[in-house]
């Protein structure tokens, strides 16, 4: 009788436990935002862009089924187009705008109808170690692909609300001194430096849109085991720039990890997008408001009084949410 009481009481304190554990877990989910479409449309502003990066991995790993996802959050978000920050291509670029990689890597992976959209995309250092030009040549081939140059900008407007947002995409490898020595990143010492960082002040000089961005895909800040002088690199050449302006937010990729930074130097979100594939470890640093090794992607959603970024994770769950910049 004692055995059999001994029995019930393991198996309440069993019960007792799931049903907690089961309780935590709905209750983390709900905290940590959508995972289901009537969540997903709350995700919905004025103006919304995705944000992708480090992506070409043949489909292997998470790219198949985030795609996915992003097709289908994209049906209800509406985004106006996808913001890809760099490594459309993994490991060697490519070699011409018939290589197989771009159905692969691309055509092939987000083929879903709602992401036949704009893509503006920016090169990553594995695009540097192909054919660039061929990079850029795939836009007269590919609708959906508007590469304009290796660095442009692009502005996005909702005439009923009065915003607006202005997207300026830079190219990053050419202005990091490693990969202008490197014999592997061949056309990343033909680039000329000063004429894109005076492109990138006289632009931003111009702008009168409510809320300005800034990709490129390296990091001015980041947690990282990549090599320090990267950051010290942008950090040196390109975050004066941004700073003059007072630009809003700067994201990046190359990291595979999900990131938010904040300095107290200067009042930019630096937001690291993590990699559609395959992510890596993270972990905090000096300025990490958020950090995740989670795969996935990121929404930018605009409103003429607010900015915020959701970082969408694989199965479709926004795990964190950048607090919404206002004006």
């Amino acid at each position: 009788m004692d055995t059999f009481n001994i029995s019930i009481r393991k198996a309440e304190r069993m019960f007792r436990t799931i049903v907690a554990t089961i309780a935590l877990s709905l209750l983390l989910v709900t905290a940590t935002g959508a995972q289901t479409t009537a969540e997903w449309k709350k995700l919905k502003g004025d103006i919304n862009l995705f944000v992708a990066n480090d992506l070409g991995r043949n489909g292997y790993y998470d790219q198949k089924p985030i795609a996915e996802l992003m097709g289908q959050m994209a049906e209800e978000i509406g985004p106006e187009a996808i913001i890809a920050t760099g490594d459309v291509h993994h490991f060697d670029g490519v070699v011409s705008v018939n290589d197989p990689l771009w159905m692969t890597n691309y055509e092939q992976i987000y083929a879903h109808p709602e992401l036949m959209i704009s893509w503006f995309p920016v090169m990553g250092n594995h695009e540097y170690r192909g054919n660039t030009q061929a990079v850029l040549d795939y836009a007269k081939v590919s609708r959906r692909w508007q590469m304009e140059d290796r660095y442009y900008t692009k502005v996005f407007t909702d005439e009923e609300s009065g915003v607006s947002v202005r997207v300026i995409l830079i190219d990053t490898t050419p202005l990091i001194d490693k990969y202008r020595s490197d014999s592997r990143y061949p056309d990343a010492g033909n680039q000329d430096i000063q004429r894109q960082l005076q492109w990138l002040d006289a632009t931003l000089q111009a702008s009168r849109e409510t809320w300005t961005i800034v990709v490129g895909h390296h990091p001015i800040y980041a947690e990282t085991k990549k090599d320090i002088v990267e950051q010290e690199d942008m950090r040196r050449l390109v975050l004066p720039i941004l700073r003059k302006h007072n630009v809003d937010m700067y994201i990046c990729g190359h990291i595979h990890n999900f990131q938010h930074i904040t300095m107290p130097s200067d009042p930019i979100d630096y937001v690291v997008n993590t990699a559609g594939s395959l992510s890596r470890k993270v972990k905090p640093i000096e300025g990490t408001q958020f950090c995740s090794p989670a795969t996935g992607f990121s929404v930018i959603s605009a409103t003429k009084q607010s900015l915020s970024l959701y970082m969408i994770d694989s199965k479709g769950v926004v795990i964190y949410a950048t607090p919404p910049r206002k004006h």
